[in-house]
């Protein structure tokens, strides 16, 4: 592995030598912790199906929810990568890790780009076998699902495309994550429905807050290498804003589908978690370009996605339906 070159490196961030089996090292590079998003939006996939009276296959249901936390873990490594590549990481001199400025793992030393590279490319060409089985033992529909999905993890920052640098990144995100969503109830149900877009969007769009709030700290670094997220399109007194209406419009989506009866009552119960979204938009509004004071509000944005989506599965698997 080559050497650590890196003289800013924070003491929890990874170093050479920190990993002695390999296997450890690259699964550490996937950034694990960060990995329950998918696991819960495939519970919240799982749970729409089996609450609106589908039988669920158990090994067709471990199946999706492994890979797709496998082709999360891609899009991780891949856009360590692309980040590296561009300069976009080490130029990052405000990053709150473990939240932002990537793993830090070709910065330091640990990996090479290009085993960076092979390994985040990898990850995403094992889940291709996996999906294709998937789509014989459920319907034609998943294969659009997985393309898109791939190209989504794919464009987000690999150019040409390079998505997020053109201020789209939210989008791809909410998009991706409700993908998880639907694919995960289109595998047990062998059709689409618009019942895992009603109860998935709410919880994409907090899944996309985390991405938007972790650019606060990280839009120095991203603006000098040209990486044009919102944060820096916008800037940061302005951009701050943006949170609050992302989180006003996923609580306001899961409330109104309640209203109209497309879910059932119980789901509103996730709406509780508007006390850590509010909270963390109050402080990114008053510290928007004071990033050593933002780790609080990305720790209760990560909150508030995981246990909204939490309390969202478990309303609909055994919440009366309408």
């Amino acid at each position: 592995m080559p050497r650590n070159t890196h003289s800013t490196a924070a003491p929890d961030e990874p170093s050479p030598g920190r990993y002695r089996n390999p296997l450890a090292c690259y699964f550490a590079a996937t950034r694990p912790a960060f990995l329950s998003v998918t696991l819960v939006a495939c519970l919240i996939g799982l749970a729409t199906a089996h609450g609106s009276g589908v039988t669920l296959d158990a090994v067709t249901a471990t199946l999706t929810v492994l890979f797709a936390l496998v082709a999360h873990a891609g899009g991780n490594v891949i856009n360590d990568y692309h980040d590296a590549v561009s300069g976009a990481d080490a130029a990052n001199t405000q990053r709150i890790f473990p939240f932002t400025g990537g793993s830090r793992f070709i910065q330091n030393g640990v990996l090479s780009p290009r085993q960076t590279a092979v390994f985040g490319y990898g990850l995403l060409a094992a889940v291709i076998p996996a999906g294709l089985w998937l789509t014989w033992h459920t319907g034609p529909g998943l294969l659009a699902i997985g393309i898109a999905g791939l190209f989504a993890g794919w464009a987000y920052s690999a150019p040409p495309l390079a998505l997020i640098g053109r201020g789209l990144g939210e989008a791809v995100i909410a998009a991706g994550w409700l993908l998880v969503v639907v694919g995960t109830d289109y595998v047990q149900r062998g059709s689409f429905s618009v019942l895992p877009v009603a109860a998935g969007l709410s919880y994409a769009l907090l899944v996309a807050n985390l991405l938007f709030i972790n650019q606060f700290p990280d839009h120095l670094g991203d603006a000098a290498v040209g990486k044009r997220t919102l944060v820096v399109r916008l800037g940061p007194e302005v951009a701050k804003w943006g949170y609050l209406l992302i989180a006003i419009l996923a609580y306001g989506w899961l409330v109104s589908m309640v209203t109209i009866y497309l879910l059932p009552q119980h789901a509103a119960a996730a709406a509780i978690t508007l006390v850590f979204s509010f909270s963390a938009a109050r402080e990114l509004i008053a510290d928007a370009s004071n990033p050593a004071e933002l780790a609080t509000p990305i720790k209760r944005t990560i909150v508030a996605a995981n246990v909204h989506g939490l309390l969202l599965a478990a309303g609909l698997a055994f919440g009366r339906w309408p």
